[in-house]
């Protein structure tokens, strides 16, 4: 914080310490010196490397001009109070970087480089770092269409453009600020999502598929119209369309197995999906959810000891995966066989085997099998 001399009830003013924070009035400009009138505390002066370091900062002030600067030696053998003015500079900049950071307030940023994480900018002469999963959705979409091995040719592109961006780490002692674009705009979402709920049932189109799953992208719901009380362009910005991009995992594609989302969905495919979580602006969707639940009276159809059939549809440490016959997906514990090799001796993917129910759990989606030998 910035601490401005006061003066005492006896109109005294508090003595001057080391690293202190004071203003004054530059009185005169030297080749290598500046004077700075403290007023009754005395003179201050900015000379040797304090000047060089500040010459950038020096030649846009002139005499008269006010300026904020910290002490480095409270008398000189000339009498004067030594200052630096690019100490000072530097902690009212971080003053303001907090401040920022705290607000959550935007600022502008010119990028200067790039390497492999992300890009590299500066903001008023205070080094940042903006990671690469920290850009915005559409421009990290588009990063994520390149090979990885091109994912620094794609950063280099962004050399030299502005970005409106948030403050998400400050580190001092480093001297450098981490940088997210796409705080902003997870904010925006999380108010565009404001006409969301959990259980709203949402159409869009595909517009990614990854190994993991797929991201849909729909549209907000068309708002009632309203009076004509505001300009054309004000309307014209009201009636753009906004979109959101939700994330469908691929254990929300079906309530079978699915290992491939590839085999599901197709890029540009229009579906409709259940909102099942809202968090920090990131809508997670389900398209299972809108499939009737094949464990939905399963005790009517089966009970403890049955003989089912099922068909082998994955091995794994913990045992083998069983659809039988309604589309439910059993266990048949790894312990039934004694070791993964015995069990991929006995069964095989594709196969149908006969199996015995040891438990079911509806609730739970649960259902235990045994081979029937």
């Amino acid at each position: 914080m910035i601490s401005i001399p006061i003066k005492q009830k006896n109109n005294l003013p508090n003595p001057l310490k080391l690293e202190e924070t004071v203003q004054g009035k530059i009185i005169g400009i030297g080749r290598s010196s500046v004077f700075v009138d403290l007023g009754i505390q005395g003179t201050g002066i900015i000379y040797g490397k304090e000047f060089y370091e500040a010459k950038s900062e020096l030649e846009n002030l002139k005499k008269g001009d006010k300026v904020f600067a910290k002490i480095v030696d409270l008398e000189n053998e000339n009498g004067y109070i030594e200052l630096s003015l690019s100490k000072a500079n530097k902690e009212i900049i971080w003053g303001e970087l907090h401040q920022k950071k705290t607000s959550k307030k935007t600022v502008k940023i010119k990028i200067l480089g790039a390497n492999k994480g992300g890009l590299l900018a500066e903001y008023k002469r205070v080094a940042g770092f903006l990671p690469a999963s920290q850009l915005s959705l559409s421009h990290y979409s588009e990063l994520q269409k390149g090979e990885q091995k091109d994912i620094l040719r794609e950063l280099q592109k962004f050399i030299g453009k502005e970005m409106e961006v948030k403050i998400s780490e400050l580190m001092p002692q480093q001297e450098k600020i981490i940088l997210s674009e796409k705080a902003k705009e997870l904010e925006n979402i999380e108010k565009l999502l404001i006409n969301y709920k959990v259980g709203d049932i949402v159409e869009g189109k595909i517009s990614k598929i990854v190994n993991f799953g797929a991201f849909l992208r729909f549209s907000l719901p068309q708002q009632p119209a309203k009076e004509k009380t505001k300009t054309k362009d004000e309307d014209k910005k009201e009636e753009k369309i906004q979109e959101i991009e939700g994330l469908i995992h691929i254990s929300e594609f079906d309530w079978q197995l699915i290992e491939d989302p590839n085999q599901v969905l197709k890029s540009g495919q229009t579906v409709k999906a259940k909102i099942i979580k809202l968090n920090e602006g990131r809508v997670f969707l389900s398209l299972k959810a809108l499939k009737k639940d094949p464990w939905e009276d399963i005790e009517k159809k089966y009970k403890k000891q049955d003989i089912v059939k099922g068909k082998v549809v994955k091995l794994n440490a913990f045992g083998s995966l069983i659809q039988i016959p309604t589309k439910i997906q059993a266990l048949c514990h790894i312990s039934e066989f004694g070791t993964k090799k015995k069990m991929e001796e006995k069964l095989k993917i594709g196969k149908n085997y006969d199996f015995q129910i040891l438990s079911m759990e509806p609730k739970e989606h649960k259902m235990l099998l045994k081979m029937k030998l």
